[in-house]
């Protein structure tokens, strides 16, 4: 098992499985950020498989649990357990992702569970027109000199505060979000045919969940990756029935916002050839929507 960081994730683990008398079931797995979250296979007291999951931060074990408890295994693995304060989510073993499915059928099946899983918003979840005030109003102030367009950046700080204006005055609507549903947080199962991990549990407008699906597999869309980003965008709108216009409006600004971020992350993003190519990727998403 990975050592991790003194007060990282897998430091947890062994005195976890001892409490919930849980036994290891296959090797550790470090998703994403390596110091963010650990998943260990386990089979529990009782003979269930399940997986440990332990994150960083106690705010994201927070989330991710209370979106689980909502959706009560509909559309979603189930939550068997969950310590927040000590970052722990006991969680339903599913199966393989999506990432070996055609990306536009993959698409498809991920707008398929959008009505499944967009129910009434708890009151404890963060409203996601919050964090857009926040995000447009640091886009706004990003220099002109920054490496993004600048007729990108004004639209999207046009159209967040438009769609944050309709989320305050209750005009839009306000459901439960994963909040980054993408290929890897689908997986396989038994009991229904494909069940979503991972939320990052948010309060807002449906059409706001599209745009991750834009940003991952960019290996499979060479040759023609306008014209790909296309189809996985009518794709997941086509098979959710939502509003085009607005969903189109809502990748537009979760984009810009995510170039925000890497910018903000890298202070040497025009040196950085990682940080320009994923800003590159950014603005083809936001420009191939709207072609």
């Amino acid at each position: 098992m990975p050592a991790g960081r003194p007060d990282g994730p897998s430091r947890r683990v062994p005195e976890l499985c001892e409490e919930w008398r849980l036994a290891p079931d296959g090797d550790a797995r470090l998703p994403g950020d390596a110091s963010s979250a650990l998943v260990l296979p386990v089979v529990a007291d009782g003979g269930a498989r399940a997986v440990l999951k332990v994150v960083a931060r106690s705010v994201d074990a927070e989330r991710e649990a209370l979106a689980l408890q909502t959706w009560h295994g509909a559309g979603a693995v189930r939550l068997l357990r969950a310590d927040p304060g000590r970052r722990a989510l006991l969680l339903e073993r599913a199966g393989e992702g999506l990432r070996d499915h055609w990306d536009v059928e993959a698409c498809e099946v991920i707008g398929s569970l959008y009505g499944t899983l967009h129910v009434p918003a708890p009151a404890r979840v963060p409203r996601l027109a919050v964090a857009l005030r926040r995000d447009g109003e640091r886009l706004a102030g990003l220099p002109r000199a920054a490496p993004l367009p600048r007729r990108l950046v004004e639209q999207a700080v046009a159209l967040g505060r438009q769609l944050a204006a309709e989320a305050e005055d209750g005009s839009g609507p306000d459901r439960l979000l994963h909040g980054a549903l993408h290929f890897d947080h689908v997986l396989a199962a038994g009991r229904e045919p494909w069940l979503v991990v991972s939320p990052t549990a948010v309060a807002g407008d449906p059409h706001a969940e599209p745009a991750p699906l834009l940003w991952h597999r960019w290996a499979e869309l060479a040759g023609d990756v306008r014209g790909g980003l296309r189809r996985r965008f009518h794709a997941v709108v086509d098979a959710a029935g939502l509003d085009e216009d607005r969903a189109r409006d809502w990748v537009v600004v979760r984009t810009l916002h995510r170039a925000l971020r890497l910018l903000e992350e890298d202070a040497t993003a025009t040196g950085a050839a990682g940080t320009r190519d994923r800003l590159t990727a950014c603005v083809t998403v936001a420009k191939a929507v709207q072609e």
